[in-house]
């Protein structure tokens, strides 16, 4: 009931929200009175109730799984990197020490150096096959066949997301590939959750380099075991592929 609630008011934080009305008022008032105090007015206020934590808050996923692809991307030194659909912040702190072409299927509107902003499926990349190096999909891949964004709703959406990633992939190139992770399913139609060796089947013709998570309790766990997180309720899988060269 919540889930479905938030989407029109979020029950909890309007009561958390309710609960800041009278420090906020008393600060009004306090500030209001000090020496040097510019002139508030009703109309100029922003209130702010939510932001006295004991702590920062942050997204643990994308925080952790931000720093561990753009750590090894940089590493490799690619002259170039294309990156499918991650979060814009990600694409655009890289793109600062390397160019990166950025695909959505909502094409994010965004003028900066090194960044190129290209619209497309990812059911149909716009790539030739065995042409990226250098390859990013980070928490995206698990939206794809749900219809959430606008896309066609497709059962194997995921699944034939990764069969697209392997296609433009490039010999020897490197795929950075992170989705929600544990127990097999549809949280329809915001995500689903992949059994990690799912996920491994799914890049059955690539090498994995390297596998780590984000745990339930959002603790970092660097190199560890895919079978470690299959009974996970929501964790995050990172994945490190390598494409294997001719023979």
């Amino acid at each position: 009931m919540y889930r479905w609630c938030s989407q029109i008011v979020d029950p909890l934080r309007m009561a958390s929200g309710l609960r800041g009305i009278p420090w906020y008022l008393a600060d009004w008032w306090a500030y209001a009175k000090l020496p040097g105090a510019e002139s508030l007015s009703l109309i100029e206020s922003c209130p702010q109730f939510h932001d006295r934590t004991d702590t920062t808050p942050f997204d643990r996923h994308y925080f952790f799984l931000s720093g561990w692809a753009m750590r090894r991307i940089i590493a490799n030194r690619p002259s170039r990197h294309t990156d499918v659909a991650s979060l814009g912040l990600f694409v655009n702190m890289l793109s600062a020490i390397v160019p990166v072409a950025f695909l959505e299927f909502r094409p994010l509107p965004a003028k900066l150096a090194g960044l190129e902003p290209l619209a497309g499926s990812m059911l149909a990349l716009p790539f030739l096959d065995n042409s990226i190096q250098s390859l990013s999909c980070l928490h995206a891949a698990e939206h794809v066949g749900l219809g959430r964004y606008g896309d066609s709703l497709d059962p194997e959406g995921t699944k034939k997301a990764a069969r697209e990633l392997v296609r433009v992939l490039a010999p020897s190139g490197h795929l950075y590939f992170a989705v929600p992770i544990g127990k097999q399913r549809v949280c329809f139609n915001a995500h689903r959750v992949h059994n990690p060796k799912s996920i491994i089947d799914y890049f059955a013709d690539l090498e994995l380099r390297e596998f780590s998570a984000v745990c339930d309790e959002g603790t970092y766990c660097e190199r560890v075991s895919p079978s470690l997180f299959t009974n996970s309720d929501n964790a995050c899988g990172l994945f490190w592929f390598r494409k294997r060269p001719p023979e």
